[in-house]
């Protein structure tokens, strides 16, 4: 029996500090798109209504049997108007699922991990791409990923001033951009500096963190700032090394190349390119979700990257990803949850792999 964690109205006396006496039943009601029907309660406090699928992400969505297969189907390197044509939505409607879909995964990704425990060793390194325009717009993208069990902890775009060889129409270009956007600011360095902060969240009761990057001079410092001080271990690798599997840098040059295969705006020749870089921001939470959750850690494996770090029981299911909604912090609903259960209820009694 499902009970409601919370009045879903803010001005409610209930909805910061819920007390499970306070919601009773209020009958239920059907749709067409469950077989299942879904129950109805009243908040005593404010006397207001509301049902279980007030509490889900497919709130409100004409169309929730198409969640699943529009994530799948972004997380299997497909721009969104080939997946409009697969799901035979409009390109408007598949858009506003799209940012509804990765705002939501924003939120798991950040909701579902804990404290790692034990040793964990971390990964970082960045790769560009570009919005809009190739030879004006660069974007830098640093991703952390913790290296055992591939778990990426973050990946955002950054803006970056363009460099190399300056032709005539570069320059015109350059100009253009300059006078339609203003002049383009580097943004990597604060970037670097909220990916290692994600980082440092998670390592928090570990005695020594091993980090891993390539010799770029900015990572020490940015590293040490973030790390508390005698406790991080930073091993420095040349980037120019052959990217094979005796790299010592392999894991994350191996999550970087899975990324531009399964995400279409990131391949270096393509019409799916972003637009804007907010919209890949977007794209690569579902890209972290579908790879921390959903798929196997590798091919031969049976757990996910969460699964193996203690973050989820077992591998979730596209379905059980895009289920209850994550916009309540660690007292959302955990997505394997029957009865209600929240997040932090749920991890506290999942013990942690060291």
């Amino acid at each position: 029996m499902f009970t409601p964690p919370r009045c879903p109205y803010r001005t409610c006396s209930q909805h910061l500090r819920p007390k499970p006496e306070a919601f009773r039943p209020h009958g239920q009601y059907r749709t067409k798109c469950r077989p299942h029907p879904i129950p109805r309660f009243r908040c005593c406090v404010c006397l207001r209504t509301f049902s279980r699928q007030t509490f889900r992400m497919d709130y409100r969505d004409h169309r929730p049997d198409l969640n699943a297969r529009l994530f799948q189907s972004l997380a299997s390197g497909l721009g969104l108007r080939q997946s409009s044509r697969n799901l035979r939505l409009s390109l408007r409607c598949t858009e506003l699922k799209f940012r509804k879909i990765a705002r939501h995964l924003r939120r798991l990704n950040l909701n579902l991990r804990a404290p790692l425990q034990g040793q964990a060793s971390f990964q970082l390194d960045e790769f560009e791409t570009y919005e809009g325009r190739r030879n004006t717009r660069p974007l830098s993208i640093p991703v952390l990923i913790e290296t055992k069990s591939r778990f990426i902890l973050w990946a955002e775009a950054a803006t970056i001033r363009p460099r190399g060889k300056m032709t005539p129409g570069r320059r015109r270009a350059l100009a253009d951009d300059e006078t339609r956007f203003g002049k383009r600011r580097d943004r990597s360095r604060a970037s670097l500096r909220r990916t290692f902060r994600r980082g440092a969240e998670l390592a928090e009761k570990l005695d020594l963190v091993l980090l891993q990057t390539d010799k770029k001079s900015s990572y020490v410092d940015l590293a040490a700032q973030a790390f508390r001080p005698g406790r991080l271990s930073h091993l420095r690798t040349s980037g120019r090394l052959a990217r094979t599997s005796a790299n010592p840098l392999f894991p994350i040059n191996h999550t970087e190349a899975m990324a531009r295969d399964l995400m279409g705006r990131l391949r270096r020749d393509s019409w799916l390119v972003s637009k804007k870089r907010r919209f890949l921001d977007l794209g690569l939470q579902i890209f972290m979700a579908y790879r921390n959750y959903v798929r196997r850690r590798f091919n031969f494996d049976r757990v996910s990257p969460a699964e193996f770090l203690g973050f989820a029981p077992r591998r979730l299911e596209e379905t059980e990803v895009l289920g209850w909604r994550q916009d309540w912090g660690k007292r959302s609903i955990h997505p394997l949850a029957v009865r209600g259960e929240s997040v932090e209820d749920w991890l506290g009694a999942e013990p942690q792999r060291p």
